[in-house]
C-alpha cells in the first residue's frame, strides 16, 4: 500500500444515491464495501462526511434564514446523522468503528480528542469525524483537511462522482480534459474548483496531497491507496 493512513472526504449528497433527498441504503452499503476492502489491506481510515443531503448552512441562508451561525450548526447536526448512518453500515459489514463529534453529544458519539482518534486508527478502527470543525463559517472540506493534518494522514482522498479534476465541468462541457497530476499553484492559476479556498490553502501550507477520484467506481478506493493512477493527484 502506498498510503498507510488516509482521510476520506465524502459529500452528504453522495449518500443520496438515486434519491433526491436523505440517505440511500444502497449507497451506504456500496461505500461500506469499498471501505472494507481497504481496511482489510491494513490501511488506517478516517472519514469526514458532509450534510448537504439533509441540510446545508449556506442553503439555509439562501432560503431566508438570517443567522448564518445557526444555519451552520444545523448543517453540523446533519453530518452527525450521516455519520451515524455510515457507522451503522460499516458495522453491518463487520468493521470496527468510532464516531467522534466536534460538538459534544455523548449519547451517540465520542467527543473529538486527537490522541484518542489516533489510537483508534492504530487499533484498526474506522474513525468517522462528524460536526465539521465544531465552528460556524467553516465547511466540511476545511474540517476534513484539519482532521487529516491532526491525525497525520498521508493524503486526503476526496471521493466524488467525477473521476478527477477537469478543465471544466465534464457533465456540462464535452471538451473538458482531465488532469492526472497538477500542482497547488496551477490549481490557483486556473481557478479550478477542488475544495473551498480555506481548505485548499491549508493543504498547500501543510504539504498534504489531495487525490480526487470517483468513489462510486468499484475498487477505485482500493486502487488509489495502492498508488495506481486513479483520479487526479494535487501536490
Amino acid at each position: 500500500m502506498k498510503y498507510k493512513r488516509v482521510l476520506v472526504k465524502l459529500s452528504g449528497e453522495s449518500l443520496m444515491g438515486e434519491k433526491q433527498f436523505g440517505i440511500d441504503p444502497d449507497a451506504l452499503s456500496h461505500y461500506a464495501r469499498e471501505i472494507k476492502k481497504v481496511v482489510e489491506m491494513g490501511v488506517e481510515i478516517g472519514i469526514v462526511i458532509g450534510g448537504g443531503n439533509i441540510f446545508r448552512g449556506l442553503s439555509g441562508i439562501e432560503n431566508g434564514m438570517k443567522d448564518r451561525a445557526q444555519a451552520d450548526y444545523m448543517g453540523m447536526l446533519a453530518t452527525v446523522i450521516n455519520g451515524m448512518a455510515l457507522q451503522s453500515s460499516l458495522e453491518m459489514h463487520g468493521l470496527k468503528t468510532r464516531l467522534q463529534s466536534a460538538i459534544k453529544m455523548e449519547q451517540v458519539s465520542e467527543p473529538f480528542i486527537r490522541r484518542r482518534a489516533i489510537r483508534h486508527l492504530e487499533k484498526g478502527r474506522v474513525v468517522i469525524f462528524a460536526a465539521g470543525t465544531g465552528n460556524p463559517y467553516f465547511t466540511t472540506d476545511t474540517a476534513a483537511v484539519l482532521r487529516a493534518i491532526e491525525i497525520d494522514a498521508d493524503v486526503i482522498l476526496k471521493g466524488t462522482r467525477v473521476d478527477g479534476i477537469y478543465t471544466a465541468d465534464p457533465f456540462k462541457d464535452a471538451s473538458a480534459t482531465k488532469f492526472t497530476n497538477i500542482s497547488f499553484d496551477e490549481v490557483y492559476r486556473q481557478n479550478l474548483n477542488v475544495m473551498d479556498m480555506t481548505a485548499f490553502t491549508l493543504c498547500k501550507e501543510n504539504n498534504l496531497p489531495i487525490i480526487v477520484f470517483n468513489i462510486n467506481d468499484d475498487d477505485a478506493f482500493l486502487k488509489v491507496v495502492r498508488g495506481e493512477a486513479v483520479g487526479t493527484l494535487v501536490e
